[in-house]
């Protein structure tokens, strides 16, 4: 007898069986923030703090390097993050003229041990365009041609459970009353199936079907085709993929937060002027679902 050298995923295929039917929770990784981009950091952070509950922002000064400002704000022991132009030329002001707006702009992926990650990374030909190592935080961010989608870093923390990025202080920060942590994120891409492929090889990691119990209960945004939909299911959190309705809305376009009470969330939306519905609200041209 032959010994078997091929993947789980190899064997599926050769069976003819839908990659999409497959659950593997890839426990070395998990989502631990999401950034949106957008051109009034000010007005964006108070719209999000309202409508989410969340405490104040932590002001990194090191995004200055890239001509930015930021804000972070913890969500359990999750991270939402604004980032807004400060000068000319950056690339993230780039990147908002491109999208014609506000928009999510980035995925943070928390792994174990980044040097192992960075070796598959070179061996996959995947460019690394910043990279940085600190004392208690280290990140690589990915080429966003080499992954497709939207924007990936992955970073390690030390220990695992601190978050150098929101500050030395945010545990001790008030917790929200309306969401208590990020469970997922949307990606719009014109070929699902693909990004998903391309995404499942860059994170060493098995798509997931979506019955599975890591994406049970996703109800995809009224933009999107669920018959489109296609998921990675992390220790912690989900990354689905799906084709847009509407042409040119790639990129990262839902955040998906589990809710302590959606109705008040909702009630502030509303006050302020904010488009939402189905448990759902639009802040900076990204989806905020409620579940």
């Amino acid at each position: 007898m032959l010994p078997c050298i091929l993947s789980s995923v190899d064997i599926r295929r050769a069976m003819d069986i839908p990659l999409r039917t497959v659950s593997r929770t890839t426990e070395r990784l998990r989502l631990r923030q999401a950034v949106i981009a957008a051109h009034d950091l000010e007005n964006s952070l108070a719209d999000l703090r309202a409508v989410l509950d969340l405490p104040e922002p932590f002001n990194d000064p090191g995004v200055a390097t890239f001509g930015l400002g930021n804000g972070v704000m913890p969500v359990g022991d999750t991270f939402l993050e604004v980032v807004s132009p400060a000068r000319e030329n950056t690339t993230a002001g780039r990147f908002l003229q491109r999208q014609g707006g506000d928009s999510g702009y980035m995925v943070i992926v928390q792994a174990e041990d980044l040097e192992q990650e960075r070796a598959r990374l070179e061996s996959l030909g995947v460019r690394i365009v910043w990279q940085i190592s600190l004392d208690n935080i280290a990140t690589l961010h990915l080429h966003p041609a080499d992954v497709g989608g939207a924007i990936v870093s992955i970073d390690a923390a030390e220990p695992p459970q601190s978050w150098a990025w929101a500050g030395a202080a945010w545990e001790s920060k008030p917790r929200s009353r309306f969401v208590s942590e990020i469970t997922g994120v949307e990606i719009h891409c014109a070929d699902p199936i693909e990004t998903q492929r391309r995404w499942c090889e860059v994170l060493d990691a098995e798509p997931a079907s979506a019955g599975s119990g890591k994406t049970a209960g996703w109800r995809p945004s009224s933009d999107d085709q669920p018959q489109d939909s296609y998921a990675i299911a992390l220790s912690r959190g989900t990354i689905r993929f799906t084709t847009p309705r509407k042409p040119g809305r790639e990129g990262l376009r839902t955040i998906r937060f589990a809710a302590v009470d959606a109705q008040a969330a909702l009630g502030v939306a509303r006050e302020r002027g904010l488009p939402c519905g189905d448990g759902a609200v639009e802040v900076c041209g990204v989806r905020l679902l409620l579940r």
